[in-house]
Formats: structure tokens, C-alpha cells, sequence
């Protein structure tokens, strides 16, 4: 057993290759997301979570699990979230150990909801996804650029994230006084003002239709959906981590989705800090928004 901020968590078979190709092992995630936790909790707090697993590594069979398990421990956090028919539990990450349980149970990438425990219908996160075609990454920093010069007239602070596979996000804090509704209503205003402005976009979600076209993803903006949050590890080569960013950051040409890693983030975090510490001060009201559109 090892102790987590005061709880206990068995990490199991800590030799298992998770990277094979990168030489880390299930221990090195464990130790990783105990390591990242004092920043990345304020992200995923309260927030039910869909566990990304890979139970034998980035190679093997992958997928999403809602219900918590029985065997979870009583200390792991849980919320009833309802669906169609009944309810799911979902586990919800709260402290330290949650990571570290978390990563032995194999979950790669907690997804996490875009609203929180308490007021689940209404969302504190408002999301943008640029999804590239390919992996043209100048049209997804020109993407990210135009979804902030759309959002801020608005009266919306727009922040920016590597999601650590081939996009970025662009996410605004709401003060969670709108349904979901609202916000997939003005995501959606949004994404096609940007697709009018730049040909190079689409709001078209099937390949088939994109024609080579960057996807401006809003469909995250809506209840049960999840994103990847900042900190969070991706299941690919080099395991390259969703990583916050400065604005200016865009301007750097060798910059790229999976820019950092979990060997490297950490020195970003010392000389960089965490440009999202203050997203919770910046929360804006959906329906202020909607008024300025209209106008």
C-alpha cells in the first residue's frame, strides 16, 4: 500500500508497460498523476468522470466505463447522475488518491463532464474543439484564434489548451446560470460565424463531408458529454499530456498538440505556471452573451 494525502492505494502489477515504446510502466502513470495532482484537481473537481482504460497499455483493447465498480473504496467520491431509463454513478475526482487509484485501474484519461456535482444541468464550461482534418496544425491555431476574436465581444474570456493528440481547445468559464441548451445554442452561433469567416472550417462532423476541413467540435456543450481536461495524460507515443496555455503561445511555429509530455510538463509548470489558475475568476454568464449577439 501507499499513501495518497492520507488514504491508501495498492498499486498493482507497477511494471506493466502502459508506453511500451517509451519505456513507462503503469507506476511511472500512477506516480505522474500523484505528481500533477496539486494542479490538476482544481480542473476536475466535482465533476463526474468517464474513465478512458487500457487495461494492457496504449496498445491494447480501449474503452470508456461510467458506473463506479463496487469495488472501488468508500473514500473514492461518487454522484448519481441520471440517464434515460435510470441513473449511472459516476466517480468523481476529489484529491490526490482518486488520481492515483485512477491510473492503477488503468484509466489513461479521465474525461470529465463540463458541468459539476450540485448543478449538473447547468455547465461552468463552455468548449470548442478545433479538430484538424490532418495534422495541419497552423489551421488549428488560425481556429483557436478566430473562436477567441468571436468570444470576446461577447464578454467572454476565451482560454486555449493542447488537448495532447492533434487539436486545441478553446474554453470559456460560465457562471452556471444557463442550461446546456443555451450554451450548445451560442457554441453553435459561434462555430458558424467563424465557418462563414474562413473556408478552412466546418461545422460538418462526418469525414466524408469535411472535405479536408478543420471541424469546429461543439457538440461537447451538452449534458453527459465530457472533454479531456488540462493535465490529463493521451494514449499515444511519447504520452503527451493535455497542457493550458498563454495566448502567445500560438505565435511559437514549433508548437504542436503534443508539445508536452508527462517527463516534460513539469518543468513547463516551474518556469510557466499553469496559465488556467484564474479561469474560475473569469466566469461569464451565457445569457449576457446571447444579448450581446443579438444586438
Amino acid at each position: 500500500m501507499s499513501d495518497y494525502g492520507g488514504f491508501q492505494v495498492k498499486v498493482t502489477n507497477s511494471s506493466k508497460m502502459m508506453y511500451p515504446r517509451d519505456g513507462i510502466t503503469k507506476g511511472d502513470m500512477v506516480s505522474y498523476y500523484s505528481m500533477i495532482s496539486s494542479v490538476m484537481l482544481p480542473h476536475v473537481r466535482d465533476r463526474p468522470v468517464s474513465m478512458l482504460r487500457y487495461p494492457n497499455g496504449i496498445d491494447g483493447e480501449s474503452f470508456f466505463q461510467k458506473q463506479v465498480p463496487d469495488h472501488f473504496p468508500e473514500w473514492f467520491a461518487t454522484v448519481k447522475v441520471r440517464k434515460k431509463g435510470g441513473q449511472v454513478i459516476h466517480a468523481m475526482v476529489q484529491k490526490e488518491a482518486d488520481l492515483a487509484y485512477l491510473a492503477n485501474y488503468a484509466c489513461i484519461t479521465p474525461h470529465v463532464w463540463l458541468s459539476r456535482a450540485g448543478s449538473l444541468e447547468r455547465p461552468d464550461r463552455l468548449t470548442l474543439d478545433m479538430d484538424p482534418f490532418d495534422d495541419d496544425f497552423i489551421t488549428v491555431k488560425d481556429a483557436a484564434l478566430a473562436a477567441a476574436s468571436e468570444l470576446r465581444p461577447l464578454g467572454l474570456k476565451p482560454f486555449v489548451m493542447t488537448t495532447g493528440s492533434r487539436g486545441l481547445h478553446v474554453t470559456v468559464p460560465l457562471d452556471r446560470t444557463a442550461p446546456f441548451g443555451e450554451a450548445l445554442s451560442l457554441a453553435k452561433e459561434v462555430a458558424d460565424r467563424m465557418v462563414e469567416g474562413d473556408d478552412r472550417f466546418t461545422t460538418e462532423r462526418s469525414k466524408a463531408d469535411r472535405n479536408g476541413r478543420l471541424l469546429v467540435d461543439v457538440f461537447r456543450n451538452a449534458y453527459g458529454q465530457t472533454a479531456v481536461p488540462p493535465y490529463a495524460l493521451r494514449a499515444r507515443d511519447g504520452a503527451p499530456v493535455a497542457t493550458p496555455l498563454h495566448w502567445e503561445e500560438l505565435e511559437d511555429p514549433g508548437l504542436t498538440s503534443r508539445r508536452f509530455n508527462m517527463r516534460t510538463v513539469f518543468e513547463r509548470l516551474r518556469a510557466r505556471g499553469d496559465p488556467w489558475s484564474e479561469i474560475e475568476r473569469h466566469a461569464s454568464s451565457i445569457k449576457d452573451a446571447a444579448d450581446r449577439m443579438r444586438k
